[in-house]
């Protein structure tokens, strides 16, 4: 697995393209809500399994001196491989890289459990974002 900071054209439509599949395809988000008007102003990671072929991706924002973790998604033939820990681990060690120390997502509450196995509690009460209820949760890195 190799988990990489998009630095190409190719490599950010690649990210995009385990978004579109993710939140798109499988949870019906709008697209237009999926790739949104922030994309210029993030942090773009991508995963690759063995084969080089895109498996997972996410971004990162500085948002009010917090690192703000968003778009954290794995293709479903590559979940419980342990992608989605190394991209959250690869992320923070980033943040931290950039003198972060708190870190903050809204996670779909269905994914509530592997983010507090990363250290992350819950802050907020219950909202819904994209039609799908999520909470905002906060770790110290």
């Amino acid at each position: 697995m190799n988990i990489m900071i998009v630095t190409n054209e190719e490599e950010l439509q690649q990210a995009y393209q385990v978004r579109k599949t993710v939140f798109v395809e499988e949870q019906n988000v709008p697209i237009e809500e999926e790739i949104d008007h922030l994309e210029g102003e993030s942090t773009h990671f991508l995963v690759k399994n063995e084969n080089h072929e895109p498996i997972g991706a996410g971004r990162f924002r500085v948002v009010d001196g917090y690192g703000k973790v968003e778009r954290i998604c794995v293709l479903a033939e590559a979940r419980k491989s342990g992608a989605g820990r190394a991209l959250m681990e690869f992320i923070e060690q980033y943040a931290l890289s950039q003198e972060i120390e708190i870190t903050k997502l809204n996670a779909q509450v269905q994914a509530i459990p592997f983010y507090e196995s990363l250290g992350y509690a819950v802050i907020s009460d219950e909202f819904l974002d994209a039609g799908i209820p999520h909470r905002t949760m906060k770790k110290r890195i």
